[in-house]
């Protein structure tokens, strides 16, 4: 048994006290197939939008902290353009976005507070998962992607390793020996993907507890902190530049849209955002629908 992996079983139970302190800290702190990236797993729903699989969350990937990580990101369109682009406060650094929306919220108008809404960041999770069933796509059964999440299954994470009963024992979903399956049902409720029906079976060892079996697992993760790294940020100055092309506040006229339908939905594609899995249209404070609309105005 390789070292590294040694180490991750014999910190396993300490492993649930950090994860919960993470994500108290989080809590506290912030409340086209071209482009399509192969490492992530989507959920195929049917037409009624309605779908469901199996999934089991991993532990932190070899070398990292923590089993998910977490990322801002903005995406409207002003009359110079999109502006489609990951915020850094993602990396709490100053985003000029955010003190624009702020500079928006304060200044006494409602008209201003309703596009400060509209330019809010929006929030996605990503960790490595192992697809257990796949009904639709039953190829990925066995394999470990990506998965990018919302605040809602975030939640049920939480849940999950802080219930809120006495008669509830903790769980950390991501732990090789007690973690959990975790079923993903989705449904449409008024036009958006709804997640409220997941839930987490009984705790389970994954794998039967094979140790070869589960570092081989393990050793098949992707690398969270990539998706937080340097190279997925502009600069400020970069970002400000942008902002002020598509909200025209340089100064200089906009026309209200590039004149080019296809080069403005190429741009939307290309920035950091979309790079990623297509997403699917879920509840608002999911924060993804929006960038599924996106790809559907091609």
């Amino acid at each position: 048994m390789a070292a590294s992996f040694a180490a991750l079983k014999k910190s396993r139970n300490s492993s649930i006290d950090k994860l919960v302190q993470a994500s108290q800290k989080l809590n506290t702190g912030n409340q086209s197939s071209s482009n399509k990236d192969e490492r992530f797993w989507q959920l195929t729903v049917d037409k009624a939008g309605n779908g469901m699989a199996i999934l089991r969350f991993l532990p932190e990937p070899s070398g990292e902290e923590l089993p998910w990580v977490r990322v801002f990101s903005h995406g409207f369109q002003g009359p110079g353009g999109w502006y489609i682009e990951n915020s850094l406060t993602t990396v709490n650094q100053k985003d000029p976005v955010s003190e624009y929306n702020s500079t928006l919220w304060n200044n006494g108008t409602d008209v201003g507070k309703e596009q400060a809404r509209k330019q809010k960041r929006r929030l996605q999770y990503i960790s490595n998962v192992y697809v257990v069933k796949d009904s639709v796509n039953p190829d990925n059964e066995g394999k470990v992607f990506l998965y990018k999440y919302g605040k809602k299954i975030f939640d049920k994470l939480n849940e999950a390793m802080q219930p809120q009963f006495e008669d509830e024992d903790p769980v950390n979903p991501f732990d090789f020996y007690e973690g959990a399956d975790f079923r993903l049902k989705a449904r449409n409720v008024e036009g958006y993907r709804n997640y409220d029906k997941s839930e987490f079976d009984s705790a389970t060892e994954f794998l039967d507890g094979d140790d070869d079996a589960l570092e081989g697992v393990w050793n098949q993760q992707h690398s969270l902190q990539d998706f937080v790294a340097p190279d997925q940020f502009k600069t400020y100055a970069e970002l400000e530049a942008k902002l002020n092309r598509v909200l025209g506040l340089d100064g200089r006229p906009n026309p209200s849209r590039t004149g080019n339908v296809e080069d403005d939905l190429e741009e939307v594609k290309s920035s950091p955002v979309m790079r990623q899995a297509a997403a699917p249209k879920v509840e608002e404070d999911d924060d993804l629908s929006f960038f599924e609309k996106l790809a559907d105005d091609d």
